[in-house]
């Protein structure tokens, strides 16, 4: 009973991070690049039965529920039939600066190009080229990356004071500086690729921007 417990918080010990996961992975033989993340190792499943059929690149962000598989086992309904056994698998290649949302699963033989956005509830079942935003089952392309980036340029500043409205809706008051994360590319003075009128010299404009839609 000991050995059963020792063995399983071992087992454990692989899932307590992204980069221990990682580090488990390269272990068994997948190849995995640089500045990589799962955000839920616990919820992640890569198919270890031929581990050398997996690469991935630099830079990608797997989320919760994220799932590889290299192989699977319908051959077995042929055993069932035709009494033989036929095998299935292919590679995965996952390409540089990939971001997965919530409950991916890439299937066997595909292959994901650089600089791409899979959608949450995606099913990768055939090849995505470079320079894509592809969602759906089957996932498929609905835009280049240029254009989503182009569209994200114009929308996200709305969507910024949006969530300072909603925080002020809820809480009465306005966002301290510190609670406020991502919308500090519009005040913090670094270079960025936003159109003039959301380059705010300080943090107290962005908020005076933010101010003008909500009622007092």
């Amino acid at each position: 009973m000991l050995k059963k417990i020792f063995r399983f918080i071992l087992k454990q010990k692989h899932y307590i991070s992204s980069d221990s996961y990682i580090s488990f992975l390269k272990s068994k033989g997948i190849k995995i690049g640089n500045d990589c993340i799962f955000r839920e190792p616990r919820t992640t499943y890569i198919d270890l039965t031929r581990p050398w059929l997996i690469s991935i690149g630099n830079r990608v962000d797997m989320n919760v529920n994220f799932h590889i598989y290299t192989h699977d086992w319908g051959g077995r309904v042929f055993i069932g039939k035709y009494n033989q056994m036929l095998n299935s698998s292919g590679a995965v290649t996952i390409g540089n600066n990939i971001y997965f949302g919530a409950n991916v699963t890439v299937l066997k033989g595909v292959n994901i190009g650089d600089n791409c956005i899979i959608g949450a509830g995606s099913t990768v079942t055939h090849d995505i080229p470079s320079g894509s935003v592809a969602v759906g089952n089957p996932c498929k392309v609905i835009c280049s990356l240029d254009d989503y980036f182009a569209k994200r340029l114009k929308v996200a500043p709305l969507e910024a004071k949006e969530n300072v409205m909603y925080f002020y809706q809820r809480y009465g008051r306005y966002p301290y500086k510190d609670e406020l994360s991502e919308e500090s590319i519009y005040y913090d003075g670094k270079p960025n690729l936003l159109p003039p009128p959301y380059k705010f010299t300080s943090y107290e404009n962005f908020l005076d921007w933010c101010k003008d839609s909500i009622s007092e």
